[in-house]
C-alpha cells in the first residue's frame, strides 16, 4: 500500500435469513444495542408473502468487533459491504428497512445504491448531522458514552433507557425481556460500534434526498417529537416519500405497537 494509507478491515456482518429464499427480500437493519434476532417476530409474521433477510451490523450479535477495527472511513465501508453481501442474495430490487442507526445506515445505502432497492421503511432515524462541527461535538460525545460503556456496561444500561425517546417502551411489557438481551451484549465490541457507526461518523445525506430515486416512507412514533420533526423535513425533500405517524408510540414504535408496523 501507499505511504500513509490506512487499510480498513471488511466490517463484519451476520445475515440470518427467515423463510422462502423464492420469495421476495426484504433486508432488516437493526438499532444500536440490538441484532438481526430484533426483527424475527416481524420477520415471522411476513413469511407467507416475504423472505426476511436479518442483519447483525458491526459491533452487534454475532458481528463482533474490536478497538483495532477503529477507522474515521468506517460508516461508508459498512454501507459498501452491505451492498456486496445484498446484491447475490436479491438479485432482483429488494425492500429495505432499517430502524435508528440501522436506519441511518439504510438511508446511506439506498442512497448511494437505489439499484438495489424497490421501496425502503426509514424508522427513528436520521439523514446525519449537516455541519463538521455537529460531527465533531457529537464525535467527542459519543467517546464519552463509549468508555462508560467499557467502565460499566449495567450503570450504562441503565442510563441508556433513562433517556425520554424510550420513555414509552420502558411502559411496554416487553421491556424486560428486551433489557436482558441487551444485557448479554459485549461492551468491547459495542463501544467500538459507537466510535465507527455513531452519528458524527455519517456523512451528512440531507443534500442527497432530493436525489433519491428509492420510494420511501419515514415512520416515525407521535410521541418521539424530535423524530417526527426530522422525518417532516425529510419527507419535503425526498420526492418519492411519504410518512406515517404512529399514535401513542415513542422511539421504538415497531416493538410498542408491532402489528400496526406491520
Amino acid at each position: 500500500m501507499g505511504k500513509g494509507l490506512t487499510m480498513i478491515m471488511q466490517p463484519p456482518l451476520y445475515i440470518e435469513i427467515i423463510g422462502n429464499k423464492a420469495l421476495p427480500k426484504i433486508v432488516f437493519l437493526h438499532g444500536f444495542l440490538g441484532s438481526g434476532r430484533d426483527w424475527l417476530p416481524l420477520a415471522e409474521m411476513l413469511t407467507s408473502h416475504y423472505c426476511c433477510v436479518l442483519v447483525d451490523l458491526p459491533g452487534h450479535g454475532s458481528a463482533t468487533l474490536s478497538a483495532s477495527d477503529e477507522h474515521h472511513a468506517y460508516f461508508m465501508a459498512t454501507v459498501e459491504a452491505l451492498a456486496t453481501v445484498i446484491q447475490p442474495i436479491s438479485p432482483e430490487p429488494c425492500r429495505l428497512v432499517g430502524y435508528s442507526m440501522g436506519g441511518r445506515v439504510a438511508l446511506a445505502l439506498m442512497l448511494t445504491h437505489p439499484e438495489l432497492f424497490h421501496q425502503a421503511v426509514i424508522v427513528s432515524a436520521s439523514p446525519g448531522l449537516p455541519t463538521e462541527e455537529e460531527r465533531a461535538k457529537r464525535r467527542a460525545g459519543d467517546e464519552g458514552i463509549a468508555r462508560k460503556i467499557e467502565r460499566n456496561f449495567p450503570d450504562f444500561l441503565e442510563a441508556w433507557y433513562q433517556q425520554p425517546l424510550f420513555s414509552t417502551l420502558k411502559n411496554h411489557p416487553l421491556f424486560q425481556e428486551i433489557e436482558r438481551k441487551r444485557a448479554i451484549n459485549n461492551p468491547e465490541s459495542l463501544a467500538a460500534a459507537l466510535r465507527l457507526l455513531g452519528t458524527g461518523q455519517q456523512p451528512s445525506f440531507w443534500d442527497a434526498l432530493s436525489k433519491c430515486a428509492v420510494p420511501t416512507l419515514f415512520i416515525a412514533g407521535e410521541k418521539d417529537e424530535r423524530y417526527v420533526a426530522i422525518a417532516r423535513q425529510m419527507v419535503k425533500l425526498a420526492p418519492h416519500a411519504t410518512l406515517s405517524v404512529v399514535p401513542n408510540c415513542g422511539h421504538t414504535l415497531h416493538i410498542e405497537n408491532k402489528e400496526s408496523f406491520v
